[in-house]
């Protein structure tokens, strides 16, 4: 994680609503509330189309609350953010960045890697091992060094501000410009790639390889162009191709051979500026990628993989081509935050989408996003068979209904697009909003249940008002539709479904701002029919889970 991101921020019930059901001639009816009946507003699934597995590891988290990583089931969690850069295992110390004045602090009791490994190892998740290819990681705790921070006033007794439990560590900045001229042992120890090899080597030690229960991924640093400025105590310079390129590779190839099943991932870029430059060039391809082919710095990050594997007898070092990403949203819940927030979604996908932030016209005028579809489409120039991930995104509000449905619009998008694996950065409290959309997809019914494993052709009419996404699970052969109401009103409109025989009932639940504790089963519904006329309530998430005959 890191300050500049995107743009963002560090960032027989009844529901009391119409709801009209027409299939096999049996119409079911519930309380009834004005209801819009959308002009051409249509839905419709063909479960013969478009077929493809969903990955469980879209729904991964950085961190979560214990109880809530057991109830949905939490298949992946991720060890990294800014103080990972400079995590050194060997005596469990790590450099707080720019994200607090630079300090040396000793992980506490339970916050260790290990423990880190254990607690997700024990409960069958996935771990995401972030480690060091800064150059340098963090000496022994504060109490045997008297310089314990990048910018002590022991040094530099002019700054902007101090830590105010520590008064000899201060921010890095005179006059809101940076301070030069630190000196990376007052914190650091040089680590090369052989540090990384020895704390994968460890780790195998400790916990077993990959193949056996291990650590499954490792990855190459985090958010590295912005080492310059989170870590400019270390690594004040701007980063460039041939500095990533040559980490990357040689940070890789110690990690495969010390554990040579495990995945390598990166290189976890902060955002736009380092999905498409370096940090000598900037937010836009220049100098540094004209020598190198002309190419932006993912597409040649990804060839330099591949050129490097190529030479080593056509080993792959890199499994996962990874990116952060934070929509350009203040963190508001006004109404043009929340309108935005819901609209936003479309940038990882929608090639008529234009940003509306800097980003777009108003700044550096890139073309549609369509995020996930472009690192897919690099993967297959420039390095076919690397899977794609997004180790941090945020879309902000998770206390809020707007937050869970654009979370809930978000989850479902991953899976439509066949992103291979996501971590939510600030994940939300178990109570908030922002949860429930995880538990619609993870754990619907309190027992388990889970949206399906195959998504299957959906479409809708208007994204924007009624999202629509549909998955078949392998199990029992059930049909699961996820229907998003972004709008403030009741919305009526028909729903199509091909290829799919069902058992004539589909089961209902609902979570919307009639009760924001709880995911509410409604009253099943007749589908003997392949048309379902149905309203959806304002602001809410539908999931409809039709059995298979």
């Amino acid at each position: 994680m890191s300050a500049r991101r995107w743009g963002m921020l560090r960032s027989g019930m009844t529901i009391g609503v119409a709801m009209s059901v027409v299939a096999a001639g049996l119409t079911t009816q519930a309380a009834a509330t004005p209801a819009v009946a959308a002009t051409g507003l249509t839905l419709s699934v063909d479960v013969s189309a478009a077929r493809h597995a969903i990955s469980p590891d879209i729904y991964g988290l950085n961190g979560a609350d214990p109880a809530f990583a057991a109830e949905i089931g939490m298949p992946v969690a991720r060890w990294g953010g800014n103080a990972s850069s400079r995590y050194n295992f060997k005596n469990h110390t790590y450099n707080t960045g720019s994200d607090w004045y630079f300090e040396n602090i000793v992980a506490g009791v339970g916050n260790t890697l290990e423990s880190f490994v254990t607690i997700n190892r024990n409960r069958g998740t996935k771990q995401i091992v972030t480690v060091p290819m800064i150059g340098w990681v963090a000496k022994d705790s504060p109490s045997s060094h008297p310089f314990a921070c990048g910018f002590p006033a022991t040094r530099f007794p002019a700054q902007d501000g101090f830590d105010p439990w520590d008064a000899n560590c201060g921010n890095g900045k005179l006059d809101g410009t940076d301070i030069t001229g630190a000196d990376p042992t007052d914190t650091s120890i040089p680590a090369d790639a052989s540090f990384a090899g020895e704390m994968a080597s460890y780790l195998v030690s400790r916990f077993g390889t990959a193949a056996r229960g291990g650590v499954r991924i490792y990855e190459l640093d985090n958010e590295p162009v912005l080492w310059s400025s989170t870590h400019r105590d270390v690594h004040p310079q701007a980063v460039t191709y041939d500095e990533l390129g040559s980490k990357g590779t040689a940070t890789a190839a110690a990690i495969k051979a010390a554990d040579p099943g495990a995945a390598v991932l990166g290189p976890s870029g902060w955002g736009y500026c380092e999905w498409v430059a370096s940090g000598s060039d900037g937010c836009a391809p220049g100098a540094d990628a004209a020598a190198h082919g002309g190419l932006n710095l993912s597409q040649w990050y990804l060839k330099n993989m591949k050129d490097f594997g190529d030479a080593h007898g056509g080993r792959r070092f890199l499994n996962y081509f990874d990116q952060h990403y934070y929509p350009q949203i203040s963190g508001g819940k006004d109404p043009e935050a929340n309108a935005l927030r819901l609209r936003s979604t479309r940038s990882l996908w929608d090639p008529t989408y234009v940003e509306e932030s800097w980003i777009g016209p108003s700044g550096v005028n890139a073309p549609p996003l369509q995020f996930i579809r472009t690192m897919k489409a690099w993967v297959a120039q420039y390095y076919p068979g690397t899977k794609v991930a997004i180790t941090e995104y945020n879309w902000g509000a998770l206390d809020d209904i707007n937050g869970a449905l654009a979370q809930a619009d978000v989850l479902g998008v991953f899976g439509r697009e066949g992103l291979d694996l996501a971590t939510m950065w600030g994940e939300p409290q178990p109570t908030q909003p922002g949860a429930y959309s995880f538990r619609m997809y993870r754990n619907y019914d309190g027992a388990g249940s889970r949206f399906g494993d195959v998504s299957v052709s959906a479409t809708s009419s208007d994204q924007g008002q009624l999202a629509l996404y549909a998955a078949q699970r392998s199990s029992d052969k059930a049909l699961t539709l996820m229907i998003v109401n972004k709008t403030g009103d009741n919305l009526t409109s028909s729903l199509s479904i091909a290829g799919f025989r069902g058992r004539g009932t589909a089961q209902r639940y609902t979570y919307s701002t009639a009760d924001l504790t709880s995911i509410v089963r409604n009253d099943d519904l007749a589908t003997t029919q392949p048309s379902i006329n149905a309203t959806y309530p304002a602001n809410s998430i539908t999931l409809l889970v039709l059995p298979r005959r």
